[in-house]
């Protein structure tokens, strides 16, 4: 079983001691006036026990995590802002392995298997072992377009028997989210979020945002827009275009109830 418990908390770099607060389900600590927002996916790799059904009891994930790896974070986070440093990736992946290492034993038999810190809504890095000498980081993109489902080769009847209101001919719109996956060694030149911005856009987003995508995007002139084929064509796009590191997934969402991932 793998079982997995989200802690989330703020710092703030500036004041000496953090205001714990008494929510935990927005952060805690709770933060004052500015403050950084973590969350922290823990996931537990063991077997049920067969008296409680646990795995684990998520109170206990919370309760230790809060023990040994918030404090650890307080104090790096502190450190840095202290002496005016920046903090990069690696540093945070550096955080987040001393944070596999003091969880390390706490749980009994089950064990971290996996560790994801978001950064925001939006970005996240991922760690998946103590040693790890290879960190994932992800980040969300938007656009919009319109596209019609149908097949050529399809009678009528068929097509709107298979694709339904997304035969229209007149075509719909998606306000679509893409999330693009890298691999990236620990040691070696430091990541640009920029730089793998700037890739993503130039070679996907711009290319499908407010566009009709059977007819202003060529792989789609043959191929059914959906949401499948639309990541597919994604990691077509961005293979191979990031410098030191490696596409791990390409995932999009086509609403908040549908998405497709592909691994190439």
């Amino acid at each position: 079983m793998i079982l997995a418990r989200h802690i989330r908390f703020s710092i703030n770099p500036f004041l000496a001691e953090q205001s714990q607060g008494c929510n935990s389900y927005a952060s805690r600590p709770c933060g004052e006036g500015f403050s950084l927002y973590f969350g922290l996916w823990v996931e537990l790799d063991g077997l049920v026990d067969a008296e409680t059904g646990f795995v684990v009891n998520v109170v206990e994930i919370d309760r230790q995590a809060r023990v040994a790896v918030v404090p650890l974070f307080v104090a790096r986070i502190c450190e840095v802002f202290g002496a005016g440093r920046h903090t990069s990736l690696s540093d945070l992946v550096g955080i987040l392995k001393d944070a596999w290492r003091v969880l390390r034993g706490r749980f009994g038999g089950p064990e971290v298997s996996r560790m994801c810190l978001e950064l925001s809504p939006f970005r996240k890095v991922v760690v998946y072992a103590e040693d790890c000498a290879v960190y994932t980081f992800s980040e969300k993109f938007e656009f919009a377009a319109m596209h019609t489902l149908w097949n050529s080769k399809f009678s009528e009847e068929k097509n709107l028997e298979v694709f339904g209101k997304c035969a229209n001919p007149f075509g719909h719109g998606h306000n679509y989210v893409v999330e693009v996956s890298i691999e990236r060694l620990l040691e070696g030149q430091e990541f640009r979020i920029g730089q793998f911005e700037k890739v993503v856009n130039e070679s996907f987003i711009q290319s499908v945002d407010h566009k009709n995508l059977n007819a202003q995007v060529p792989e789609f002139a043959d191929l059914n827009p959906t949401v499948e084929n639309i990541a597919r064509v994604a990691w077509q796009r961005l293979q191979g275009r990031f410098s030191g590191a490696k596409l791990s997934s390409v995932t999009v969402w086509e609403n908040d109830k549908t998405y497709c991932t592909f691994r190439g």
